[in-house]
């Protein structure tokens, strides 16, 4: 008998242990439901499909914006030039044009020369052609991670980053009050390795001349993240630097949130949902509604705060900020994504749970 009741226990363990892993996946489905969410829901709030996501900007331009830079891809220098001109001292927005114009002169700069050639002491086009030489710059070093990149691929990069310095030094003395040119240089801080003390320096420029600079403050957290001259420690510790000592409105409230999603190679949400990143994103709301809501990059802090808001199950102020971007997609978190077809799923699989959420909770009330 003792026999027969050890036979009848020993084939009772696969038995046993099946019906653990079988309660084990249907509690971890319950409590993290599957990513392929139904589109549904979103669709039929009017949200679009992701194939109708615009991957090349955060938000829309602002307004005359677009048919501008369409008219320097035909050729038009002049457009180019008044753009900037109407712009004038708005340092942010300035500097958020002459990104759009020199990311066309780093494909085709034969305007850009004409340019040149009309006026040859415009600062204008000196502060194009400082940062289409820092862009074309990178394109010669790829995006792929050192390991993965050639050596004549770096000799590229640092000659051309090499000129760039130049180019930057140019604009800068031809437009002293600008920042757009040391902001642009921050990139070849990257690049060329600067040491902390030299970003300290460049850094001390910027702020003398535009302290709340949201573009800057964005390119330098990059230079202080542990992926390029600084560590977690550093990239976090300026990041709440900045937001505490900005006014509301600035917008800066998004650096604590990006030094946070720079750095975060968890798979468990849990650390997206203490209180200290609620207190985040809650500065982030509130920043958001003071800020000019023409500011060009709000449209930048909105994506974050519908990300981290969907991660903390805040579904029905995620699906406001989302209604706010909706149809545009080039911002974090999406851009890591890889490609643009990417970029857009990503953005849509976090809406539509969010907006799947909202819509379920409406029918059972």
């Amino acid at each position: 008998m003792t026999v027969l009741l050890w036979i009848l226990a020993v084939l009772a363990v696969p038995t046993l242990l099946f019906g653990l892993w079988m309660a084990w996946v249907f509690l971890k489905e319950f409590f993290s439901p599957s990513a392929d969410v139904d589109p549904d829901a979103a669709e039929a709030m009017g949200l679009l499909p992701a194939e109708r996501q615009n991957t090349k900007h955060a938000g829309p331009l602002p307004a005359g914006q677009e048919s501008a830079l369409a008219a320097v891809r035909g050729g038009d220098w002049k457009a180019a030039a008044k753009l900037l001109q109407d712009i004038g001292r708005d340092w942010e927005r300035r500097s958020a044009a002459a990104y759009l114009l020199a990311e066309i002169a780093a494909q085709e700069d034969d305007w850009l020369l004409a340019w040149e050639a009309d006026r040859p002491d415009d600062p204008d086009a000196a502060v194009v052609r400082a940062r289409s030489t820092v862009i074309l710059a990178w394109e010669l070093r790829g995006a792929k991670k050192a390991k993965y990149t050639t050596g004549e691929q770096f000799v590229g990069f640092h000659r051309m980053l090499e000129r760039s310095r130049e180019e930057i030094g140019r604009a800068a003395a031809l437009n002293p009050d600008d920042p757009t040119p040391y902001i642009t240089e921050i990139w070849v801080a990257l690049g060329l390795g600067y040491p902390n003390s030299e970003m300290d320096k460049l850094w001390a420029e910027i702020t003398a001349r535009a302290p709340y600079h949201y573009e800057a403050h964005f390119s330098a957290l990059q230079y202080w993240c542990a992926k390029w001259r600084g560590s977690e420690q550093l990239a976090t510790e300026f990041a709440e630097r900045a937001a505490a000592q900005a006014p509301l409105g600035s917008l800066l409230t998004a650096f604590p949130l990006i030094a946070h999603f720079e750095h975060d190679t968890s798979d468990d949400n849990d650390i997206d949902r203490t209180p200290r990143m609620i207190g985040r994103v809650d500065a982030g709301l509130a920043d958001a509604a003071a800020a000019d809501p023409t500011h060009p990059r709000l449209p930048e802090l909105r994506h974050l705060l519908a990300y981290y808001l969907s991660l903390q199950d805040r579904d029905d102020a995620a699906l406001e900020q989302f209604r706010l971007v909706d149809g545009y997609v080039n911002a974090l978190p999406w851009r890591y994504q890889g490609d643009d077809e990417a970029m857009a799923a990503h953005y849509c699989r976090i809406r539509n749970s969010s907006a799947q959420a909202v819509a379920a909770a409406s029918s059972t009330d």
